[in-house]
């Protein structure tokens, strides 16, 4: 999981680690935790060897049965530090034909459209499977996040639920061999 905000009482934040805790019994939701630690991109440094946070942050995503994203938008479009972290995903080739999804927890009237138009543009351009069903736009106020940094509002914990069980679902059943049944539903 990752977010687009490096902000202490971040709502996107909040929400991935909701997300961690609400996640199915099965499901391993894993934050990444390195967003502040990559270098500024440059083609020329995308070379072995590779910086350790960048091999870091490749490694996590060459791990990870899908992606999920929660991201602000600022000034119109993604955060500098998360469009950096996307730019060094492009040349690695983990991200190609990994499920991803995002959920845009912004309370704006335009609900950070523009961040989350880029994000997809940008998750296209490396060849992701974008899971349609599993992003969503669930608002999340400042209020909703208890003290231990987790949403504590049922209502929107049941939608990052639904969100998490739509791409795990969809990992279940890309990774089912072709003919063969899926669980018993």
């Amino acid at each position: 999981m990752f977010t687009g905000s490096l902000r202490a009482g971040s709502t996107n934040t909040a929400l991935l680690r909701t997300a961690q805790v609400v996640a199915p019994e099965g499901t391993a939701a894993l934050p990444y935790g390195g967003l502040g630690a990559l270098p500024l991109f440059n083609p020329d440094d995308d070379t072995a060897p590779l910086h350790p946070a960048v091999a870091d942050l490749r490694a996590a995503i060459a791990a990870a049965d899908a992606l999920l994203f929660s991201t602000p938008e600022y000034a119109g479009a993604l955060p500098g530090p998360f469009k950096n972290l996307l730019d060094w995903t492009v040349g690695g080739g983990e991200t190609y034909g990994k499920p991803v999804a995002w959920i845009n927890a912004s309370g704006s009237p335009t609900g950070g459209a523009d961040a989350h138009r880029s994000l997809r543009t940008v998750l296209g351009y490396t060849g992701t499977d974008i899971v349609e069903d599993a992003c969503a736009h669930i608002p999340v106020a400042r209020s909703s996040v208890g003290a231990d940094g987790l949403i504590v509002d049922a209502g929107i914990r049941k939608q990052i639920a639904d969100v998490v069980g739509i791409l795990s679902s969809h990992v279940d059943e890309v990774a089912r061999p072709p003919g063969r049944p899926g669980p018993p539903g």
